[in-house]
């Protein structure tokens, strides 16, 4: 019995199916074989901080401090490592393409700020109880820790050549305290710290802004010391 030219047809297509599927298989591998995946941007942060703990000694503590958040401009306000061109257009913060921080420059400082001046005098965070350092029967006064406020201004890689560069870090400080009498002062100072960096890339400007923050915090440390006072 004769097939049909229809069912002929048929036959012939479902013959031709495994050969087609082989084919698309093997193209599709050759495809894969090229596809280049893309590269994850490295990740950094200012490092593991204190491994141990300090031995405590009370009679150096400094006097009690409220730490808000830190400010910064909008370009400091993402994740990415920025580095500037010195010797060609200083003016235009631009980003590496593989290296992120680990947070926004800011909440990086705010938690070194946190760490290092910590460890000789108590931080604390916007709406924590201070502690009562003046309660007597003719002057029931509760002294408010002094609120330090930091602006950051900036955090860059400068490259004064292709081959040099440092980490640039700028921030402005501004204590507030209030007095017994309930009088309220300011006192306000810019740090500037650079570092240079060991190598003309990332992972030299990360090295090199770690260790001009640190630079920043203590200088920031010594002018709270001149600038609050004692507890």
């Amino acid at each position: 019995m004769k097939l049909s030219m229809k069912n002929s047809h048929t036959l012939r297509a479902a013959r031709m199916l495994p050969a087609v599927f082989c084919l698309a298989v093997l193209l599709g591998a050759a495809g894969c074989g090229s596809f280049t995946p893309p590269v994850r941007p490295v990740v950094y942060d200012f490092g593991p901080g204190a491994t141990a703990m300090a031995p405590t000694n009370r009679m150096e503590r400094q006097a009690t401090i409220t730490l808000p958040d830190v400010d910064a401009p909008v370009a400091l306000e993402g994740s990415a490592v920025l580095f500037r061109l010195g010797y060609a257009d200083a003016q235009q913060l631009r980003p590496y393409a593989s290296a992120r921080w680990t947070m926004p420059p800011a909440q990086l400082l705010r938690q070194r700020l946190r760490e290092q001046l910590g460890a000789q005098r108590t931080v604390l965070a916007p709406g924590e109880a201070g502690p009562v350092l003046a309660v007597t029967s003719t002057q029931p006064f509760v002294a408010q820790p002094a609120v330090v406020r930091i602006e950051l201004e900036e955090f860059s890689q400068l490259f004064d050549t292709p081959q040099t560069s440092t980490g640039l870090v700028r921030v402005r400080a501004t204590a507030l305290q209030t007095g017994s009498a309930g009088a309220r002062s300011s006192s306000q100072q810019t740090f500037i710290a650079r570092r240079p960096a060991a190598s003309a890339d990332a992972a030299g400007g990360v090295k090199a802004l770690t260790q001009a923050t640190d630079d920043v915090i203590t200088q920031l440390n010594a002018w709270l010391q001149q600038t609050i006072g004692a507890p």
